[in-house]
């Protein structure tokens, strides 16, 4: 494992390769030169042997955490139809604003852009099926406040599903509503949005099937919260 202008690179293969994103760096490159730093501009520029696409899937700009990146077109079809077909495993860590009363659940919620405020999305039910498996894994107090320790494991892919489903407020007649406890440092969905320089989001975990030979990649990180 070594450091490459701010991305860790935690696996190579002659196939993929699997980094640590930090937050505040895109995924892909954004609209106009400004935005053209990227985790994906730093892999082609780290492997410039590798040929065809690269992204197989993307983080939030500013939640920190795991990427696999293809490193040919095979390999980027193969992850592709993975991440499609729900076989890849991610976990995400977050740390949210407020106490969560109860141990674990699952949130179905849709999912609808705001498009008034784009990016924001809503809950609204016009909007795409979304669910999110969770666990409380820690809680506590701070000078902030009182916060809850989260453990994420999407079932669907949603852009900021977790954000949302994390701020989304807790119905108690309702089993599958939101968490009611936004994610620390979220400037779209937590009104406070205090408690830092960072969304408090890390993808920790992913697993998936190497594309030529089957067998299965885990990999894990550590948030930096």
């Amino acid at each position: 494992m070594h450091r490459d202008h701010d991305i860790t690179i935690l696996t190579a293969h002659d196939d993929f390769v699997v980094i640590d994103k930090p937050p505040g760096l895109l995924s892909v490159p954004g609209r106009g030169p400004d935005k053209a730093d990227c985790a994906s501009a730093r892999v082609a520029a780290r492997f410039p042997h590798a040929t065809g696409p690269l992204i197989c899937h993307r983080l939030d700009m500013d939640t920190s955490g795991l990427i696999v990146f293809a490193l040919n077109p095979d390999a980027q079809r193969h992850l592709s139809m993975q991440f499609e077909a729900r076989t890849v495993a991610k976990r995400y860590i977050a740390l949210l604003d407020g106490r969560v009363e109860r141990d674990h659940g699952e949130i179905d919620l849709p999912i609808l852009f705001d498009y008034p405020n784009r990016p924001r999305k809503i809950i609204d039910d016009r909007g795409k099926p979304s669910q999110t498996h969770w666990r409380t894994i820690g809680a506590g107090k701070d000078a902030i406040g009182p916060w809850t320790r989260v453990e994420f494991t999407p079932i669907t892919g949603r852009s900021h599903q977790l954000r949302v489903h994390a701020a989304a407020p807790f119905d108690p007649a309702n089993p599958a509503s939101g968490l009611g406890a936004p994610i620390r440092g979220d400037s779209l969905y937590n009104p406070r949005a205090g408690g830092g320089d960072r969304l408090h989001l890390h993808a920790s975990r992913l697993a998936f099937d190497h594309p030529t030979n089957g067998s299965r990649i885990e990999c894990h990180s550590v948030p930096m919260f």
